[in-house]
């Protein structure tokens, strides 16, 4: 595949993109001029997303759906592919995060948690892998956390599905390499998005980010984006496997 630093022949799917860091990365998606195919079912946020694309020279596609239903994600994906074509790139970051003490979790609240954070980057791969294949170019982004590194209670289940997606990079990088196919993972730090909602406490919770934090600041939507931009463009071509921590400092390997 050519070099397209503007990503105008790049059709992107991104799994949660109507809120949290989703929008601010599927709006700079847009900016560069790509195909954005955005799975997501929050009525509000979606509006909110078409608002801020309106004028942007991409191409935004919003299909509401479902991330826990397995069927009805698989016959979305079915039905984009075959009005657009093959997906050469993948950012699956989609995520729920509810919080309470791991023994008050049912087994279905931690399998639900799986499905979204999980098994649903499981069906996109595997429905985008064949064109990828076929063309020998593809970018797959997993959006991880540092809440996997420790340090976090109440998050039993988010932990683990987040773990899982670091582990699913690194095999996937090891299969699909050959082909030209990318896998990373970017693990956001504290950012502020609905998700800090969650704490009782927000003025303690502010503290304890600065207070591990080398980087005395909150992090910015663009933090992100800018790393995403790197693991999805051609210049990342030869990094594979790996997970960077976009977190101010806060854990370092």
């Amino acid at each position: 595949m050519s070099e397209d630093r503007t990503l105008s022949s790049r059709k992107v799917l991104i799994t949660g993109g109507a809120g949290g860091l989703g929008l601010p990365t599927v709006l700079a998606l847009l900016k560069n001029g790509a195909t954005v195919i955005v799975l997501d079912r929050d009525s509000a946020k979606i509006e909110e997303l078409k608002s801020a694309a309106n004028g942007l020279p991409g191409n935004l596609i919003i299909e509401s759906v479902d991330l826990s239903n397995s069927d009805e994600l698989k016959d979305v994906l079915l039905k984009v592919q075959s009005e657009i074509g093959g997906i050469d790139t993948l950012i699956n970051n989609a995520a729920i995060y509810p919080s309470k003490p791991f023994e008050e979790y049912s087994l279905e609240e931690y399998q639900l948690i799986q499905r979204i954070n999980v098994e649903s980057a499981v069906i996109c791969a595997q429905s985008v892998l064949p064109a990828m294949k076929e063309n020998r170019f593809g970018r797959i982004v997993n959006i991880s956390s540092i809440t996997f590194s420790g340090g976090w209670e109440n998050l039993s289940p988010y932990v683990a599905s987040k773990g899982a997606l670091i582990g699913l990079a690194r095999t996937w990088a090891r299969e699909f390499g050959a082909f030209g196919i990318t896998v990373n993972c970017v693990a956001p730090g504290a950012f502020p998005t609905d998700a800090e909602k969650i704490h009782p406490d927000i003025e303690g919770y502010t503290k304890r980010i600065y207070d591990h934090q080398a980087i005395k600041r909150r992090g910015n939507p663009s933090d992100i984006v800018n790393v995403i931009n790197f693991f999805i463009s051609q210049d990342s071509g030869f990094v594979t496997g790996q997970t960077l921590n976009v977190d101010g400092g806060w854990v370092m390997n």
